[in-house]
């Protein structure tokens, strides 16, 4: 059996294939001057579910990279304040065995000791109180200074300041000031006193040394878990870095195109849509309209 075919199905059957012709030529434009490989959902709905997951998995990640840096931030001031604070302390050591020395030290000399002392409780008062964007680094989730001028704590027992650092992992960035410092007559800056009133009541300080250790072991202890947490969290800022990359190498994957490849198809589609107006050109004959016009 022969079809029979009529120039207006022929007319329509080229209209056809020279819309669906100048339809991919768009959609090749469209990608050539936006660089994405889809302009809506509905063009790849699976490659679309995927960018909006990596987009949430880059929301995440950029999340925690802040988190990172404003812990970063906590622990590194914290450590700051703590290796002054030693440091502080081993030179009231220094001044405590000066005055210890009761037979090379004259009242005068102790006056003079006793009033840099003064000065070291004061330094290390407020490195106590040392402050971050407002927040005390030694008084937990507390918004008042760390150490009143009696030297009672302000922070709450269990009050931590934490930042999530990753999808598993949330780390303290505050320290605790109690355990630093001490607290109230078992503080720090209450033994100086205690030293000062010895210097000049003239009562030996020599058994001072020992408590004075302890102090300076215990800021140690206290450094040395804030430099635990704090290489904790730059192993979690490198992470932060590559999952960074990771994850727009991935999103470049799904949304972005190859700009020479999609060049390269853009121009033979091109040379198709022209060709086929051209042939379509020759093979259609003119109408009668056409005469008429």
């Amino acid at each position: 059996m022969i079809s029979r075919v009529t120039a207006p199905a022929m007319t329509q059957t080229a209209m056809r294939h020279l819309q669906a012709n100048l339809s991919e030529l768009a959609r090749l434009q469209q990608q050539a001057t936006s660089q994405r490989a889809f302009s809506a959902p509905s063009e790849d709905p699976a490659a679309a579910a995927a960018a909006l997951n990596l987009h949430a998995e880059q929301r995440r990640n950029e999340q925690y990279a802040r988190n990172v840096d404003d812990g970063l931030a906590w622990v590194t001031t914290a450590d700051n304040a703590i290796a002054a604070s030693t440091a502080l302390l081993g030179r009231a050591r220094d001044l405590t065995v000066q005055g210890a020395n009761d037979g090379a030290m004259d009242a005068t000399a102790k006056e003079a000791i006793a009033v840099e002392l003064e000065g070291i409780r004061e330094e290390l008062l407020a490195k106590a109180n040392t402050r971050l964007l407002g927040r005390s680094v030694f008084a937990g989730t507390s918004n008042s200074a760390a150490f009143a001028t009696d030297y009672s704590f302000s922070g709450a027992p269990g009050a931590e300041v934490t930042r999530r650092i990753s999808d598993n992992a949330s780390v303290r960035v505050d320290t605790d000031g109690a355990a630093v410092f001490g607290t109230g007559s078992g503080s720090v800056f209450a033994l100086i006193d205690t030293i000062i009133g010895d210097l000049r009541s003239g009562t030996n300080v020599g058994p001072r040394l020992n408590e004075i250790d302890d102090r300076l072991t215990a800021m140690l202890s206290a450094q040395g878990a804030v430099g635990t947490r704090q290489s904790q969290i730059e192993r979690a800022k490198e992470a932060a870095v590559q999952n960074s990359v990771s994850l727009e190498a991935r999103r470049a994957a799904v949304e972005d195109v190859d700009s020479v490849e999609v060049l390269v198809r853009l121009q033979a589609q091109e040379l198709v849509y022209r060709s086929a107006l051209a042939v379509n050109a020759r093979v259609l004959q003119p109408s009668l309209m056409d005469f008429l016009q």
